[in-house]
């Protein structure tokens, strides 16, 4: 765990110098110093003392790097084609939560081939006509609408419009998880 690390980052972020934070905390500087380069593990106390001279929740302070925000912009997205015509761009994923829009051309899956996997998954229709199944249900759904279904029971979507159809989609699925 990098807790000294990221308070460092915090502390250098804002401005504040260890003399300062040693003041506003109490803690001596030979043991923040031994704190920010990982030479020491400071008790939950200790923590407690730093997340509120900082104004942030503990836990903040305890999150890795890659359990941190991230962004990924527009020019960096990446895009895959599911069945050959269904482009799906890869907005964001954080843990085992994904979010993709998937761009469903007319026509789309007429024979109903369905899909199965871990995971939940939740929808909403941008734009567009789309049928959509999990064994003996069925639905059409239209600009506006949402729906969710675990994902581990066979389920479908085709395009019933005239048009393509865009569908921002989340799936969580632990095996996600980097």
């Amino acid at each position: 765990m990098e807790v000294g690390t990221n308070i460092r980052a915090i502390r250098h972020k804002r401005g504040i110098t260890m003399e300062k934070l040693c003041e506003g905390t109490g803690l001596s500087q030979g043991f923040v110093s031994l704190l920010e380069n990982n030479k020491t593990t400071p008790s939950l106390t200790t923590l407690e003392t730093i997340a509120d001279f900082f104004q942030v929740p503990m836990a903040y302070l305890l999150l890795k790097q890659d359990e941190r925000m991230s962004v990924v912009r527009k020019a960096d997205r990446t895009h895959s084609i599911y069945r050959g015509s269904n482009k799906i761009e890869h907005l964001a994923e954080i843990g085992g939560l994904r979010m993709s829009i998937s761009e469903i051309p007319p026509g789309f899956n007429e024979e109903r081939v369905t899909n199965q996997h871990e995971g939940l998954e939740t929808h909403y229709v941008i734009k567009g006509r789309l049928a959509v199944g999990q064994g003996e249900d069925e639905f059409v759904v239209e600009e506006g609408d949402s729906f969710s279904w675990y994902a581990s029971v066979p389920h479908w979507v085709r395009n019933v419009g005239e048009e393509q159809a865009v569908l921002l989609m989340v799936v969580y699925n632990e095996h996600y998880r980097k």
